[in-house]
């Protein structure tokens, strides 16, 4: 699939950040990354009560100096599309997300329009569905989307909310280390563990692990690599070679 060098995204592992609210820990990143706008379309479907959660959106961007229409509630979503500044695409259940944005007939036009330039910050579910599959979603199945194809803005996967192996846990199931290792069994792409309090910021060609508290690289067929904030990726996340296959 062609990905445009003019686009622009930011991809968070999570919104909500222990001991801070909605949407702060990553507020400046956001000030910074968004141009002037004639508004952000937000994109609410990974939750079930879309008014609710557009309210809280539209309300906290709104103390941030942006409009927001939520693209449930448009008369014509290819239009509001085609007029937005930047979409949001915010978190939640990925399977809900992705089957909604197959149903609703919006995916490619959000694909063209990101490709073209426009900028895209996507959340936890948001992030994911940037990626070229949900695969690397720990959500449950509450829905069943047509395929797993998401939209397919970069090359690599993302797995948000990233915890590591906490030795002198009593947990007998697996980790997500373990589950991440499991998807590389049967998939090519490479993985970003996303830690909650990180993110990746996508431009002029470049990926740039911002945040507080780094992330942890996994590719086929070899160690994991821990990165920290303020490092360079897109080497690390290019498309695998053909001597990376077992």
């Amino acid at each position: 699939m062609k990905r445009a060098e003019s686009s622009r995204l930011l991809l968070i592992s999570n919104s909500m950040q222990h001991g801070r609210g909605f949407l702060d820990h990553v507020e400046p990143e956001m000030r910074d990354f968004l141009p002037p706008t004639e508004g952000i379309l937000f994109i609410p479907f990974a939750l079930f009560d879309r008014d609710a959660y557009a309210a809280k959106v539209a309300a906290r961007l709104k103390a941030m100096g942006y409009e927001v229409q939520s693209i449930h509630r448009a008369s014509d979503p290819l239009s509001a599309l085609q007029s937005a500044g930047a979409v949001f695409v915010g978190g939640g259940n990925t399977f809900r997300l992705l089957k909604n944005l197959q149903e609703s007939g919006v995916m490619p036009a959000v694909r063209k329009r990101v490709v073209e330039g426009m900028p895209y910050i996507g959340s936890s579910a948001g992030a994911i569905v940037a990626c070229p599959t949900l695969k690397t979603t720990k959500d449950m199945p509450v829905v069943e989307p047509s395929s797993f194809e998401a939209l397919g803005l970069v090359d690599f996967q993302i797995s948000p909310h990233y915890l590591d192996p906490d030795p002198a846990s009593t947990h007998m199931g697996e980790t997500q280390e373990e589950r991440i290792q499991q998807f590389l069994e049967e998939n090519e792409q490479t993985v970003v563990g996303l830690r909650e309090g990180s993110f990746l910021r996508i431009e002029r060609g470049s990926i740039v692990l911002k945040g507080s508290s780094g992330a942890r690289i996994f590719r086929r067929c070899e160690a994991p690599i821990e990165v920290k904030p303020g490092a360079e990726l897109r080497e690390l996340l290019s498309a695998p070679s053909q001597g990376r296959r077992p």
